[in-house]
């Protein structure tokens, strides 16, 4: 961000200034100065630059006629940390980053997700107070932490995806990651339900799966490991068998536009195995997609 401020500063200090817009810059330039900020910090320059942007939109017509002519300009869309939670204290450690959705456009998507987000957060940081609590009124106590944020998967013209991941640790750690995509175009959440014609999807989807795990656990002499029926496992050792994904499995789209289906640990296969990941083959998907705008 303050580099496109940067360069703007560039450009339009180049440019020479009216008397009246000289004199609303230096004042808000000014006003800028006797504020606190506790959030991002802009320098001297980049305020500038971004006023005397703003300005140049209000007082020259002509200029804003042309950029809203350019074609490639849309919702500027980016995602920032809204908030950090954290806590170190002896055996007990919490780091909880919130991200938060900034969208020049409609902000009714952005502004339900940006509550889940803090809403999630702060449950996640008031049950890791209570638990502290408790730990701490045992004798002897023990270890306690808990770690979430954030991470951009994918973030194309069209689409952004946010991957939300918290990982929890008491004596051994449970790991849990959630994606939200975005259609930043059309300013819609898609859902995997809303990709398809019908609920054919389940079944495909769930049949290449399996014959992913299959071959895994061949190439790799069972290494990777499944629960996953065919495979050479004995039914005693199956626990919680793979059978279908739910028709609100969690996935996300690559900027390849692949579709990629994820599972949490142990919702699959052993903890050792993490939180799997399998992209689909575009090409099993054609007859059920609703189009290939996403997937392709």
């Amino acid at each position: 961000m303050d580099k496109r401020l940067e360069q703007l500063e560039k450009e339009y200090t180049s440019v020479q200034i009216p008397e009246q817009l000289d004199d609303m810059v230096r004042s808000s330039i000014s006003k800028h100065r006797r504020k606190k900020h506790y959030g991002r910090r802009w320098g001297f320059g980049s305020v500038a630059a971004a006023v005397l942007f703003t300005a140049c939109l209000n007082v020259s017509p002509v200029m804003a006629k042309s950029l809203s002519d350019i074609p490639v300009l849309g919702n500027v869309v980016s995602v920032l940390t809204w908030k950090t939670y954290t806590v170190d204290k002896d055996k007990y450690s919490a780091n909880i980053t919130v991200p938060e959705i900034e969208n020049s456009g409609s902000d009714k998507i952005t502004a339900t997700l940006n509550e889940k987000y803090k809403q999630e957060a702060e449950a996640l940081y008031d049950q890791f107070m209570n638990d502290m609590k408790d730990m701490e009124a045992i004798e002897g106590g023990g270890h306690l932490g808990v770690d979430s944020g954030y991470e951009i998967i994918t973030d194309t013209e069209q689409l952004l995806t946010i991957s939300r991941y918290t990982v929890e640790t008491v004596g051994s750690s449970s790991t849990v990651i959630k994606y939200d995509t975005i259609d930043k175009q059309k300013e819609l959440l898609l859902t995997l339900p809303s990709l398809f014609k019908n609920d054919q999807y389940v079944q495909i989807i769930s049949e290449n799966i399996k014959e992913q795990m299959r071959q895994q656990m061949i190439d790799t002499n069972n290494d990777i490991y499944y629960w996953v029926s065919g495979a050479g496992i004995a039914d005693e050792d199956l626990f919680g068998e793979f059978i279908r994904i739910d028709p609100e499995q969690s996935f996300y789209i690559t900027e390849e536009g692949k579709l990629v289906v994820a599972f949490d640990k142990y919702e699959v296969a052993p903890g050792y195995m993490g939180n799997p990941t399998f992209e689909i083959p575009s090409e099993i998907l054609q007859d059920v997609l609703v189009s290939d705008q996403y997937i392709r």
